[in-house]
């Protein structure tokens, strides 16, 4: 089973729009031949792509998500290069291998009667192919900074990390949703349920949930591991003001970072983003990255996930590639 394109300089060739006088940030990111080169390379962090929006549509979603990881390239590779955007210290490593598993998601008709669970099954066979990269760039003393695909994919960061690390992991979610669903087949919504089943995901912070969809069995489920499981409500933080965003950060902080954890963001919490599941109410893009920065200049932090973008959805379609870039760029700032 193939894990990993890995890509060159001429990869990135069609995605990059030079101009007189300029250099842009896709001219001075690193590449690697293999895996193994990581653990030589000067460089802190990895970008990763995961093509694929099987993990949605085996929970009924919108697909979609597929295309985040190009349109991404297209905006972050072309950015400014200069002394606070650092290209220099990512190497661009290239995207998880889905393109059987996306061939055979398509020949699975929705009228058959186990369609979902056949989807899920494809996403297991991706989940391995993520925690098997994951877990070679933490072994390798790397971050990683995973973009694209549905929130399915947060099981094999968690798994892939824990196991590189070789202890369970603390996670912070910037979502709408908990994706901390019933252990059924595989699919965009059990993510962290799966990782927490599974002894990987120690505790688990739900930044700024939903209340409007978010069920009682989820709720009754969280209530009863509350001593690992926390959330704070997008209602309590922008509509009641209840606390501030700041506060609200604090909370997160003071729950998950005492040890190695993920930060994981969809892009459906944040308003009218082009997304799976789009939202008329959430947080804004700017509010979004503060978090991101906030938390990835944490010690303890280990990965970044921006995941569920759908270029095509939203009120301007493509602005997804743009608005990752910006939380990418986040990431990376020292």
């Amino acid at each position: 089973m193939s894990l990993l394109k890995i890509y060159c300089e001429n990869d990135i060739v069609p995605f990059l729009k030079k101009r007189g006088g300029e250099i842009k940030f896709g001219e001075k990111v690193t590449f690697v031949e293999k895996l193994e080169d990581l653990k030589t390379h000067s460089a802190k962090y990895v970008l990763l792509g995961i093509p694929e929006d099987i993990g949605v549509r085996a929970n009924f979603g919108n697909p979609g998500t597929s295309k985040a990881w190009e349109a991404t390239l297209g905006s972050l590779l072309n950015i400014q290069h200069n002394s606070f955007t650092n290209a220099e210290n990512i190497i661009l490593l290239g995207e998880i291998d889905c393109k059987t598993q996306m061939k055979q998601a398509e020949n699975i008709s929705k009228e058959e009667t186990h369609y979902a669970e056949e989807l899920g099954e494809l996403v297991t066979q991706i989940d391995h192919k993520v925690s098997e990269v994951v877990k070679i760039i933490i072994e390798a003393g790397k971050f990683p900074v995973i973009i694209g695909g549905g929130h399915n994919n947060s099981f094999g960061n968690i798994k892939g990390t824990s196991k590189g690390l070789g202890k369970a992991i603390n996670c912070i979610n910037f979502d709408a949703h908990t994706d901390f669903r019933s252990l059924e087949h595989r699919h965009s919504g059990n993510g962290f349920s799966y990782a927490f089943e599974g002894e990987f995901l120690d505790k688990y912070f739900i930044f700024g949930l939903h209340r409007n969809y978010t069920s009682e069995a989820v709720f009754n489920s969280m209530e009863k591991n509350s001593h690992r499981i926390k959330f704070n409500l997008f209602e309590d933080i922008s509509i009641k003001n209840k606390l501030s965003f700041s506060e609200a950060l604090r909370e997160a902080e003071n729950f998950c970072c005492h040890k190695n954890f993920g930060i994981e963001l969809d892009m459906d919490a944040i308003e009218m983003m082009g997304s799976s599941a789009i939202t008329p109410s959430g947080f804004t893009l700017s509010e979004a990255r503060k978090f991101v920065s906030y938390f990835s200049k944490n010690n303890n932090a280990s990965y970044l996930h921006i995941c569920e973008g759908a270029p095509a959805s939203g009120l301007f379609p493509n602005q997804i590639g743009k608005a990752i870039g910006y939380l990418v760029s986040d990431g990376l700032a020292e």
